[in-house]
């Protein structure tokens, strides 16, 4: 399996590039990932290194998906190491809180910039390949928050909103080519990005208690259904966007009081 993983370098595309890596070793493949990041660290090299000590071929790439050159030179450089490309995972995102009416220009062109227009380009560089392929599939990481409108998130659940309605576009056009395309929508995950806020012990307790499953979703668990996604037993699901939050997302009305309780 030949992989390019945007935002590959940490968080769940860390989990990601290490789950595809175990799951295609243990069909009997040979793995090539190409890890993906804003700028060279420690944790992409290590990501790299993991792979590799799998059996598998990794390579570490760099580059702002949101400077409109960079997806295509990403996309360009993996498939002439690997021969092609199978699958692409495209999760690179960036998240900025606040109120919309208080967002600048620059603030909201950032964000689509590199949530959406970055996915976008990925996929316009990926098509060919993926189309060569006698399997390509593709994978979106969207968001929770691209489902329900949430307050003070400024461009980001309507830069997640789009980039669900494009992999599920995609997934439409490329299917007579037999290209898969599905979304996976993260909710609650601790994260680089969320750490500080969960090393808050009251603001990690409250939010466990309002999810179903009771605990704060590990990059893993998505790692999990973007390998599924992507990978071969997934080969009649398209257009499809799975939400990985607990049963969060789907509890709203056992919030709202004097409801009959379960008894639970």
């Amino acid at each position: 399996m030949r992989v390019l993983v945007s935002g590959g370098s940490s968080g769940i595309g860390a989990a990601a590039c290490v789950r595809l890596a175990e799951q295609a070793v243990a069909r009997g493949e040979h793995p090539q990932i190409a890890v993906c990041g804003h700028k060279p660290t420690a944790q992409q090299e290590e990501i790299v290194h993991s792979i590799q000590s799998l059996g598998g071929n990794a390579i570490a790439l760099v580059g702002d998906i949101g400077d409109p050159e960079v997806p295509s030179q990403l996309v360009e450089t993996a498939a002439a190491e690997f021969g092609g490309l199978d699958a692409l995972v495209a999760n690179a995102g960036i998240a900025s809180p606040g109120a919309i009416c208080d967002l600048s220009l620059k603030d909201w062109d950032d964000m689509f910039s590199v949530n959406l227009r970055g996915a976008w380009l990925l996929a316009k560089a990926s098509y060919e390949h993926l189309k060569r392929s006698s399997r390509g599939s593709a994978c979106f990481t969207s968001s929770m928050s691209g489902q329900q409108p949430h307050a003070g998130s400024g461009a980001y659940s309507p830069s997640k909103a789009a980039l669900t309605m494009l992999a599920q576009t995609l997934a439409l056009e490329w299917a007579p080519d037999g290209i898969r395309v599905n979304v996976v929508s993260p909710g609650m995950t601790h994260t680089a990005m969320t750490e500080k806020m969960y090393a808050d012990p009251q603001i990690k307790k409250a939010r466990e208690d309002i999810i179903p499953l009771s605990r704060i979703g590990d990059p893993a668990d998505v790692a999990n259904v973007i390998e599924f996604l992507v990978g071969p037993l997934s080969g009649y699901v398209t257009g499809q966007d799975i939400c990985v939050d607990g049963g969060f997302s789907k509890s709203i009305l056992s919030h709202v009081p004097g409801r009959p309780s379960s008894g639970s």
